[in-house]
């Protein structure tokens, strides 16, 4: 019994000791306290209304939820900006319609690609400005609306903003 009250202070005493280098996202430490995200104009040719605002929350969202750095509106040690360049639906795989000699899509993918500008206050090794695309498949008798639509933007944006969170933060 003795023992056992040296053993659980020692253990809570490693356990919550660390260099503070490492965390659970992989993201390396900056010399940063700060970053903005900057509006994400949707210039794709096909405009799906809000998807600029859901994209630019997301973004801020992912880095919040996974740094402890301090979102602000201007002046940011971090500063994320860039456009919704493209936003389309493609046919992926045709199927004959029975009976009737037409063929349809079997399954649709909608696509969204966007232009991301980082640039780094402290360390300007780290800016870069690169394209992140993904995609998101669908029955090709279900309609892009509704919980369809809300499901693969969700699921896009999310791949999406992982992507950028890596590439500028976690250098994976």
């Amino acid at each position: 019994m003795k023992y056992l009250k040296y053993i659980l202070i020692l253990f809570v005493a490693t356990t919550f000791s660390s260099c503070g280098v490492y965390n659970f996202t992989g993201a390396k430490p900056v010399d940063a306290k700060t970053f903005q995200v900057n509006f994400f104009q949707n210039n794709a040719d096909l405009i799906e209304p809000g998807i600029d605002r859901q994209f630019t929350l997301a973004l801020q969202d992912i880095i919040m939820n996974q740094t402890n750095l301090n979102l602000v509106s201007n002046s940011g040690d971090l500063v994320y900006e860039g456009e919704i360049v493209d936003y389309r639906i493609s046919p992926m795989t045709a199927t004959a319609v029975t009976g009737t000699g037409d063929v349809g899509a079997a399954q649709n993918r909608l696509t969204i690609r966007v232009n991301v500008r980082f640039s780094n206050k402290n360390k300007e090794t780290d800016d870069f400005e690169k394209v992140f695309e993904f995609y998101n498949d669908f029955p090709g008798g279900e309609l892009p609306t509704g919980s369809v639509l809300n499901t693969a933007i969700q699921t896009i944006f999310e791949r999406i903003t992982q992507d950028i969170f890596n590439e500028s933060l976690a250098k994976w």
